[in-house]
């Protein structure tokens, strides 16, 4: 469960507003895996079946697979997902949204003024698998809503980027800044961890958040370190 509270900026108490899971707070992802092997179909629909979803709503289509659930769990599976399919060899891509603080288009109506209280930090097992990502950041505000209180928004949205980004140079795994993504690279688990945590971080003081990564593993083009 995740707990939550009301602000006011007329009243810089806390008041709690209601104990919400985190699916009816919007917690989720969406991932979408390309496989560059003819053998593509029964390496991507292998990892999704192989791979544990328990705790968790798991939706696929044409186009991607949708997956809501605690973020721990979320996160898990993604990356048990993708290593899975790395195993076979081929090179492959994972473009992933995770979303945190919105149900998404088809529900989003989380009263304004509620925010989450700081979910725990994910802690993933290593994979043994090398994967290089460009990552970006998007804490989604709405001015300064909730001014006066210890949850305070922020007014402006670069300071809790470049907050993640010195966050990522400090686990080892920033690889340099590109136009409008910064690059990892290190394990697949310290990748979507380092990720992950940065978006549940500004969560807590955001009500949306969303961060995407595009990972690429196995790839034949050299690698530029």
């Amino acid at each position: 469960m995740v707990g939550f509270v009301t602000t006011s900026a007329n009243d810089a108490s806390t008041t709690p507003a209601a104990i919400m899971t985190p699916v009816e707070y919007g917690v989720g992802a969406r991932f979408t895996l390309s496989i560059y092997d003819s053998d593509y179909v029964r390496i991507i629909l292998g990892a999704l079946a192989e791979c544990d979803a328990t705790g968790l709503t798991v939706t696929t289509n044409d186009i991607s697979t949708f997956v809501t659930g605690s973020e721990q769990r979320v996160v898990n599976y993604i990356s048990d997902v993708i290593a899975v399919a790395a195993a076979s060899g081929a090179h492959l891509s994972a473009a992933i949204l995770l979303s945190r603080g919105c149900p998404g288009e088809l529900a989003c109506a989380l009263p304004q003024g509620v925010y989450a209280l700081a979910a725990a930090p994910i802690a993933l097992d290593a994979t043994g698998v090398r994967a290089r990502a460009h990552w970006s950041l998007y804490p989604l505000l709405d001015g300064a809503s909730g001014s006066g209180s210890a949850h305070a928004v922020p007014t402006e949205h670069m300071g809790p980027i470049y907050a993640a980004i010195e966050e990522a140079k400090r686990s080892g795994i920033f690889s340099g800044s590109d136009h409008f993504a910064t690059r990892l690279d290190g394990d697949l688990a310290q990748v979507l961890q380092t990720a992950a945590n940065a978006w549940i971080g500004v969560g807590a003081v955001v009500q949306h958040v969303v961060t995407h990564l595009t990972v690429s593993i196995n790839s034949p083009s050299p690698i530029r370190d």
